[in-house]
């Protein structure tokens, strides 16, 4: 039986036998609490995740000290809001973010305007790209925090980031970015970038789940944050509890081993992509690309297909490939993607989407056997899609797809 291609690689992704091999001792033989300072197992635990945090902060040019463990992206993202949301309440109470989001961050900023305070949700183009201008209308002397997710989860629209960071440094705002699918794919430097406070996660690069980092700006400006979970001050006040050493040792392997391989593997991936769309383009009509393809992640491709239900196609799919038709954190949800809604996609050709994720580990001998896949079911639910047969009798609706390149 041929094994299933793993191409949901947005959603995680398998940690690398590298990562694994830094990670196996802090399970074992030095398995001491990093705050343990009274001994020699508590002193290597501490140097393990001191290790840890110089290799993520190196990777985004940042202070070792500049760096907080978390539980991952999530708890970053809520970290973040909530705590500059508290820290600043004297200064102003106003957020804008976009809305196109992580579920995590709208959530969280939903709380937030449910709690006194006053949130701007910018719209996006149609190719997922946030309006600079909107953005500046929007800036109050009350506005605290501008953030805006660094790549988009769904459709990998890499937004603006160094304008929308030299925007807020010269309004005197801080800027936040979820920055959890961009870490270890494209290149990201807090400073270039004016990034003040950033979320990031492991599980995204070839790292364990369960762990994530928040980087904090300490000078020019100094980020300051109200702490969401107490008991211990670990994290220099921050983010109390034990810290899970194995999975803080992966996530710092992982984080280095990315940017180590960072240009010649994001090539490597975007000509993967290229080949998956061409594969799939030049032997289907009624395929729409889902964003920017310029601004766009090297791994990603969310395609539309005219005339197919995209739960059906996903099932057709599975003995093959596994795929996902949106963000894992909201795949249970009967409603279409909020993120190609926002984007002005109607909600039937929402539901008929899927999302490509291209990975370390993808071949070209896997873009063949999906494409293939992928042309054979698409050809065969049409066969019995009214929809379909609606489309391809009006005059007035082109369904061709016109071909893109993706550098």
């Amino acid at each position: 039986m041929t094994k299933v291609i793993y191409m949901d690689n947005l959603a995680t992704t398998p940690v690398d036998p590298r990562v694994l091999a830094v990670m196996l001792p802090y399970f074992t033989e030095k398995f001491g609490n990093a705050a343990s300072r009274n001994h020699s197992y508590g002193w290597e635990a501490e140097e393990a995740v001191e290790h840890a945090r110089a290799q993520i902060a190196g990777v985004i040019n940042a202070d070792p000290r500049e760096i907080i463990f978390t539980s991952g992206a999530t708890e970053a993202n809520n970290l973040a809001l909530k705590g500059v949301a508290e820290m600043y309440r004297d200064k102003g109470n106003h957020i804008i973010t976009v809305s196109t989001e992580h579920k995590c961050v709208l959530d969280s900023a939903q709380y937030l305007a449910e709690h006194d305070c006053r949130v701007t949700y910018l719209p996006v183009r149609a190719n997922g790209l946030v309006d600079l201008k909107a953005l500046e209308s929007a800036l109050t002397p009350e506005t605290i925090l501008i953030s805006v997710m660094f790549a988009n989860n769904e459709t990998g629209v890499i937004q603006p980031v160094e304008q929308i960071g030299k925007l807020a440094r010269a309004h005197g705002v801080l800027f936040h970015t979820d920055a959890a699918q961009a870490l270890g794919k494209i290149p990201v430097d807090v400073q270039r970038d004016s990034i003040d406070i950033m979320s990031m996660s492991a599980h995204k690069l070839y790292g364990p789940k369960g762990v994530g980092a928040l980087y904090v700006r300490r000078k020019n400006p100094r980020g300051r944050l109200v702490a969401q979970m107490h008991g211990g001050g670990h994290e220099r006040g921050m983010r109390s509890g034990t810290l899970y050493v194995p999975l803080i040792a992966g996530f710092g392997a992982a984080a280095e081993l990315a940017a180590a391989n960072l240009a010649s593997e994001a090539a490597r991936i975007a000509q993967l992509r290229q080949h998956l769309l061409t594969g799939i383009t030049g032997r289907l009509r009624g395929v729409t690309v889902h964003g920017d393809l310029e601004h766009r992640l090297p791994g990603n491709l969310n395609l539309g297909f005219a005339g197919v239900e995209g739960e059906a196609l996903l099932m057709g799919l599975g003995d093959t490939v596994a795929l996902s038709s949106g963000s894992a954190c909201t795949s249970a949800a009967l409603e279409p993607s909020h993120v190609l809604r926002a984007m002005g996609i109607s909600d039937e050709l929402a539901y008929s989407s899927l999302r490509f994720g291209i990975g370390r580990f993808n071949t070209e001998v896997d873009i063949e056997r999906v494409s293939d896949k992928i042309v054979e079911i698409v050809n065969r639910l049409r066969q019995f899609s009214p929809a379909w047969e609606i489309q391809q009798r009006s005059p007035a609706t082109d369904p061709s797809t016109k071909l893109q390149s993706i550098p």
